[in-house]
C-alpha cells in the first residue's frame, strides 16, 4: 500500500460518517494482518517518551499499569520488564491476537475492551495509565470522552503519561490524526486529576512535529 496513513484515514472517516468513531481500528489491524502493509503508527518497539518516563524515575515503579490502545504490545511488555503488573487493552481484537502470537510467555494482561466505556472494575484502578495517539485519532464529543475516561482510571496517588501531537488553537485543525491543543489536554484532569508537568517539543522531519508529554497525578 503506497500511503497506509491515508487509507487509515479513509476508514476512519467512513466509519465516523456511520457513527461509530472506533470500528474502523478493527478493520485497519484485520486488512494489515491480510495484506501485509504496515500501520503508520506501529514501530514495533516501545514509545521513546515512555522510554524516557521509566528512565527518569527515582525508584523503580510498581503497581498495577494499564496501557490503552496497546496495538502490538511493545509498551505493555517494557513496563512488564520494569517490574510493573500490566494490563493493555486494544478495541482491535486482530491486535490482541497479535500480542498473544508474538509475547506467548507474557505477564501481560492483553484484553479487548473499549476506552469509551471501561470495564466498571477499572474506575481509579491502576498507579500508572500510558496513553499515547489513541485520543488524537477521535473528533469531536469522543476525543473529550476519551479523555475524560481514561482519567477516571486513575487510581488515588497514581500517575497518568500522555503523548500527543499538539497544535495552537490558532493552528489548522489538519488531518486525522488530528492535534491536541492544551484545552484537549485538559479534559484528562477529571476531578481529583491535576497535570503534573508538561513537555513541549517539536520532533525533527519534514516538517517537524510539536508534541505534548504530559504527566498527571491523581491526589491521595
Amino acid at each position: 500500500m503506497s500511503d497506509p496513513r491515508a487509507h487509515a484515514r479513509v476508514l476512519a472517516r467512513d466509519a465516523i460518517a456511520r457513527g461509530d468513531v472506533t470500528g474502523w481500528f478493527e478493520t485497519l489491524y484485520a486488512e494489515s494482518e491480510r495484506d501485509g502493509f504496515r500501520i503508520s503508527w506501529v514501530d514495533l518497539g516501545p514509545n521513546p517518551h515512555l522510554v524516557e518516563w521509566l528512565r527518569s524515575r527515582p525508584a523503580p515503579p510498581s503497581g498495577k499499569a494499564l496501557v490503552v490502545g496497546c496495538g502490538y504490545g511493545d509498551d505493555a511488555e517494557l513496563l512488564a520488564a520494569a517490574g510493573l503488573d500490566v494490563t493493555a487493552f486494544d478495541i482491535a481484537p486482530t491486535a490482541i491476537a497479535r500480542c498473544h502470537a508474538r509475547f506467548p510467555d507474557s505477564t501481560v494482561g492483553y484484553e479487548v475492551a473499549d476506552v469509551l466505556s471501561p470495564p466498571p472494575g477499572w474506575s481509579r484502578a491502576f498507579d500508572f495509565i500510558f496513553e499515547a495517539y489513541t485520543v488524537q485519532v477521535l473528533p469531536g464529543e469522543a476525543r473529550t470522552a476519551c479523555a475524560q475516561s481514561i482519567g477516571g482510571l486513575v487510581a488515588p496517588g497514581g500517575a497518568l503519561l500522555v503523548v500527543a501531537r499538539s497544535r495552537r488553537p490558532e493552528d489548522p485543525e489538519g488531518l486525522m490524526p488530528w492535534p491536541l491543543t492544551r484545552a484537549d489536554l485538559a479534559a484528562f484532569a477529571v476531578p481529583g486529576v491535576d497535570l503534573a508537568r508538561l513537555d513541549e517539543i517539536v520532533e525533527p522531519g519534514d516538517p517537524p512535529v510539536p508534541r505534548f508529554v504530559a504527566e498527571f497525578v491523581r491526589r491521595r
